[in-house]
């Protein structure tokens, strides 16, 4: 078990499988997955392409599920819900950041950030506070009204990360967050994860090709052929 927890982790992945079925052959991706994240860590993943990065976020973050064992965030077992009780949770409890942003060009900035709230019991007015304290806490106060076309790289990134903090979820899953930014915008977003691990306690689970990222990390994990082969620390 990759543990660095005491107490009950956060995040607990145990003895997980899963294999998926491809032009009729079977291609196993985890045979038996074992990882623990204490509530309030920042973790990156590291690993070549096809080592199973990208399941492992789609399992976190419940767009899929284990073929068999266990998957546990908060107290929830992601691993005995169905698609629509994974959405849900989803919603509620974690914020996604993307690394090609996903803003939508027809919005706003202001009215990207605010999606994630139109699925829940707010007022506009509670909306739109929101919003700004957001915008404000990555950075861009009065670029509410501006388009993603008008932003560089590093601002539309720092949109998509008040996007998946504006429902203030405990758990925030990066996938590739500088892949596609310039090493200043880079270290700009990076600084900015750590804040919100820091300074608001989020549990950050990142993927990432970039050693400098997984160095902004408390803890780095290597993934290869299915399994976690090597991790350490920072430096502090």
């Amino acid at each position: 078990m990759t543990s660095h927890s005491s107490g009950d982790p956060f995040i607990a992945i145990t003895q997980v499988q899963k294999a998926y079925e491809i032009g009729g052959e079977k291609i196993v991706i985890f045979s038996d997955l074992n990882l623990e994240i204490a509530s309030g860590e920042f973790v990156a993943i590291m690993g070549p392409s096809g080592s199973g990065k990208s399941t492992l976020l789609n399992m976190l973050s419940g767009i899929d599920k284990p073929d068999a064992g266990g998957l546990r965030i908060g107290g929830s077992r992601l691993d005995q819900m169905g698609e629509s009780a994974r959405a849900g949770w989803r919603a509620h409890h974690m914020g996604i950041v993307f690394q090609f942003y996903n803003l939508l060009p027809m919005l706003n900035a202001a009215e990207n950030v605010e999606l994630p709230l139109l699925l829940k019991p707010i007022n506009a007015k509670e909306r739109r506070l929101r919003v700004s304290k957001v915008l404000g806490l990555v950075g861009l106060e009065g670029r509410e009204q501006q388009y993603p076309k008008l932003m560089s790289g590093g601002q539309q990134q720092r949109v998509g990360i008040a996007r998946a903090i504006v429902s203030n979820p405990p758990l925030l899953l990066c996938d590739e967050p500088t892949g596609d930014l310039d090493r200043k915008s880079a270290d700009e977003v990076l600084s900015m994860l750590q804040f919100l691990n820091k300074e608001l306690g989020k549990t950050i689970v990142m993927v990432t090709h970039d050693p400098q990222a997984a160095h902004c990390a408390q803890r780095t994990l290597h993934l290869d052929k299915g399994n976690f082969v090597e991790e350490r620390g920072a430096a502090e």
